[in-house]
């Protein structure tokens, strides 16, 4: 019984002992009160060294558990990451909703510039109707071109233009397809619309969702994983957009990807694949500096191919023989051009400058008309200055209806 006894207060005492152990070693609880929800959390107790995400995602306003999900009060990590949304990425689209969304986030009116969810869901970033309408067409799916199919089921905004033919899509099923190369091209080919995981390897690396593009690309770690990044930007670099857009073709006989096989040694040769033609400029900026947000990320309403929605051209920048671009002047502190500068602060602009914009309304925040005439461009994603003139004026003979790139390609080609 005496025994008994004792090795029960010894297993009692050690047990008492681990307790008192493992409260010592677990971290004093950090709270944090974001502003926005009002609710206290304790995810700083173990994430206080990651960076502020974006200037326009303070901690203390947003706090984590809004985007990330979570369990906002607990103190094991098992437990606290139980519930995340999205594991690392809150941005991927399965969840972006309920991580990014709201009236006052990144679900809310047109009108105040803040659909950039809905926008992003009828992309052709995401939907990849224009790559499925070629192979069905290719393969004898579809009689033309006109998207039915993407990714997902989606529909368009209220206020499609009927010229675009395209009010919705169906869900993309390969394996409904009767003929053996769409099915192969279902399997292997569906890698670069941003629902998709990438391809592996370094050259390939990007998240999915919104984080495709506006998180910095992630670096693997030895045993293939990548390693997380807490960062939002839009100073986005030709090479994230070249992880989907730049690093090979597929092969329609066979349906597998034909990685390049060249080597760049430098941007020039980087920037596009070895049988592309283009002038100075569209190699010496970032994709980002040329290609709109509405050409990106959208424009609410469904494509059949990129080049339906796709709308700067030369003469955008640099006007016409006739024509100077088109400019307007900054009359408000609520501008979305301000907003935008701010977002992404190269430029220090102001009310009173004059800026372009595009045909669509489209403010190009970063390219600031001179008093001498000339234009200013700074580079988004560096920050680098650049000065240029317009069409207008000089000895360029470029015709009215020749005012795609290749026609300028003709005089202004890059030699490599």
């Amino acid at each position: 019984m005496r025994r008994n006894f004792l090795f029960a207060a010894a297993v009692l005492t050690l047990s008492l002992l681990v307790a008192v152990l493992t409260q010592i070693r677990r971290p004093l609880p950090v709270p944090l009160t974001p502003e926005i929800t009002g609710q206290v959390e304790y995810c700083l107790t173990c994430h206080a060294d990651l960076p502020v995400i974006s200037p326009s995602h303070p901690v203390e306003a947003f706090g984590c558990v809004l985007c990330h999900g979570g369990e906002r009060l607990a103190l094991d990590a098992d437990l606290a990451h139980s519930t995340l949304r999205g594991a690392q990425n809150p941005s991927d689209l399965a969840v972006v909703e309920a991580s990014c969304g709201g009236e006052n986030c990144h679900s809310g009116s047109a009108l105040q510039q803040r659909d950039h969810i809905q926008r992003v869901m009828t992309s052709i970033q995401a939907t990849y109707a224009g790559a499925i309408a070629n192979m069905r067409f290719t393969f004898g799916a579809q009689h033309d071109l006109i998207a039915l199919m993407g990714i997902f089921a989606v529909q368009a905004q209220a206020g499609q233009p009927v010229s675009r033919g395209v009010s919705q899509l169906q869900a993309f099923d390969p394996q409904k397809e009767k003929s053996p190369a769409l099915q192969a091209f279902g399997e292997n080919c569906l890698k670069c619309h941003v629902s998709a995981n990438p391809l592996p390897g370094e050259a390939y690396a990007r998240f999915t969702g919104c984080a495709a593009c506006h998180s910095p690309r992630p670096q693997l770690a030895s045993d293939g994983s990548t390693v997380p990044v807490h960062r939002l930007t839009t100073a986005i670099a030709y090479s994230q957009c070249n992880t989907c857009h730049n690093r090979g073709n597929y092969d329609l006989r066979s349906m597998i990807f034909q990685a390049r096989t060249d080597v760049p040694a430098d941007r020039l040769h980087d920037y596009y694949q070895p049988i592309a033609q283009f002038t100075r400029c569209e190699w010496t900026l970032d994709c980002i500096d040329c290609h709109t947000r509405q050409e990106a990320m959208g424009d609410g309403f469904l494509y059949s191919s990129k080049k339906d929605i796709q709308y700067i051209r030369c003469s955008t920048c640099h006007g016409t023989l006739d024509e100077l671009p088109k400019v307007y002047t900054i009359t408000s502190q609520d501008d979305l051009a301000l907003r935008l500068a701010f977002l992404n602060p190269v430029v220090d602009l102001k009310v009173g400058d004059q800026i372009l914009m595009t045909g669509k309304g489209e403010p190009l925040w970063n390219i600031r008309s001179l008093p001498d005439g000339t234009y200013e461009l700074f580079g988004k994603e560096k920050g680098q200055r650049f000065v240029f003139r317009a069409v207008k004026g000089s000895h360029c003979q470029q015709k009215a209806d020749q005012q795609d790139s290749k026609y300028c390609h003709a005089c202004h080609a890059v030699e490599r």
